[in-house]
């Protein structure tokens, strides 16, 4: 389904485009709110409804909050918004948390009752917390209230991010929904952004999957220590590509059509402690639950127990987020804990330590948080994290462990380097070395995305594997 909205995408992207800078600037919002209406219909034609009751109950909400202000009725306004925001959590809850809640009663009671077997709208999460930050901005004052039904859908359903984010606060783009410039340079850029991020999907993200996979078909018992590890660096790399390829192509369309996206990503994996890797990683989502929970919750401006709090609410809360499975509130709390012991124990003893002890410390420690993470339920968390640790008495590697190692080393290196700065510095030396040539570079330029784009091609061609990891969020 989510692949064929993106066939979808890639087939009509060109005829949307051209209808977009053919209309007349007052109904650009019109020609992305309606195609981003049938683009979502084309993948998920059933939910539909819901994404409109979604838009109808916020945009209501955020003029009701404005009306009431305006006033001066406070009071009038704070209900408001409490019950804007219930309605939409409670959208949220029942379509992701409905079966959860229901399966978690009858492992404590024993009551059998009959789980609903919804399946989950497709972006829901995250085009929630942009419908909640509106409201919240109106109220705040940090917003002006949108009045234009059409420019306020548009910022709900707009297609680039619609899926799987990054979650755009409306404050950010308040500005641009009533007036943009578009210009040729700022499409080239999206044109070569967008290409960078399907290069990062198809050629990198999909490869270390289908590794990850190989690994986990095998019986867990009779793994050995090192397949486990490579299958866990797999996943690793996997879904940090993945996620950052869709951030990529949502920023590069998002350019194309004149929106300005903050960035999702600023190389996660060269940190060198847990609260540096937070910085960097799902940066609009860190950043969203720090305006509108820790920060309205007293952040750091507290005593230290209310602090401890603040962080532990904060990430449990954000492992909730992200599934409705006991393995995500476990991963939530994980992280949580990790931050108090750095901020309150051990932080000051870490910056002491070698930058590259520094950085071992932190993706060992993130590997292991996968562990808890990309698995369907705890127990297969718990059975694979006794392989990673020789559990079975499988032993240390096998014939199978040196196969997988030489068949995807040179996979392994180029993953390893795509994950930090190096590509972006040797691209910034080729620049300077040939400053005064633009021909060079233009050719240069033109040979690295023409050659993702024909990869990419023939290995979607080529291939059926072609998951969005974050999507089922």
């Amino acid at each position: 389904m989510v692949f064929s909205s993106l066939l979808f995408l890639f087939r009509f992207l060109p005829a949307v485009l051209l209808c977009y800078y053919l209309v007349p600037r007052r109904a650009r919002n019109f020609v992305l709110f309606l195609f981003s209406l049938i683009f979502y219909a084309w993948g998920e034609p059933v939910y539909i409804i819901l994404m409109l009751v979604t838009i109808l109950v916020s945009f209501a909400g955020g003029i009701a909050v404005d009306a009431m202000k305006n006033c001066g009725r406070p009071k009038a306004a704070r209900n408001m918004l409490v019950v804007s925001l219930a309605v939409s959590l409670a959208l949220l809850a029942f379509f992701k948390y409905a079966d959860f809640a229901l399966g978690t009663v009858n492992t404590l009671t024993g009551a059998g009752l009959q789980l609903l077997n919804l399946s989950l709208p497709i972006g829901i999460s995250f085009y929630t917390f942009q419908t909640m930050s509106y409201t919240i901005d109106v109220y705040r004052g940090e917003a002006h209230v949108q009045k234009n039904l059409i420019s306020y859908g548009a910022y709900v359903v707009m297609f680039p991010q619609l899926i799987a984010g990054p979650i755009v606060q409306y404050k950010t783009i308040d500005a641009q929904l009533r007036g943009r410039k578009e210009t040729p340079e700022e499409f080239a850029q999206g044109i070569h952004r967008f290409l960078l991020g399907l290069g990062k999907k198809v050629l990198l993200a999909n490869n270390a999957g289908a590794l990850w996979d190989t690994i986990t078909a095998l019986t867990v018992s009779e793994v050995p220590v090192l397949t486990a590890w490579m299958g866990l660096a797999a996943y690793t790399f996997q879904i940090y590509f993945d996620f950052s390829a869709y951030s990529d192509m949502a920023i590069g369309l998002g350019l194309m059509f004149g929106f300005h996206f903050s960035e999702n990503f600023n190389y996660p994996y060269i940190s060198q402690s847990i609260t540096e890797f937070w910085r960097r990683w799902h940066i609009s989502l860190s950043t969203w639950f720090r305006d509108y929970v820790y920060i309205p919750l007293g952040g750091n401006r507290v005593s230290k127990g209310r602090h401890i709090r603040n962080l532990m609410i904060v990430w449990l809360l954000t492992g909730f987020w992200h599934g409705a499975s006991w393995n995500f509130v476990a991963w939530g709390i994980y992280y949580g804990v990790l931050l108090v012991l750095e901020k309150y124990v051990f932080g000051t003893f870490l910056e002491k330590l070698p930058k590259v002890l520094r950085h071992l410390y932190c993706v060992l420690l993130v590997m292991l948080g996968w562990n808890l993470f990309m698995f369907g339920d705890f127990t297969q968390s718990l059975t694979y994290f006794n392989a990673l640790f020789g559990g079975y008495g499988a032993g240390l590697w096998n014939t199978e462990t040196i196969y997988l190692f030489l068949n995807h080393a040179v996979l392994l290196v180029v993953l390893i380097v795509g994950c930090t700065q190096l590509p972006k510095k040797i691209g910034n030396a080729f620049t300077v070395r040939f400053a005064e040539n633009d021909v060079v570079i233009l050719a240069a330029r033109g040979l690295l995305y023409v050659g993702i784009f024909l990869l990419s091609v023939a290995w979607l061609v080529d291939a059926s594997y072609n998951p969005f990891l974050y999507f089922r969020f």
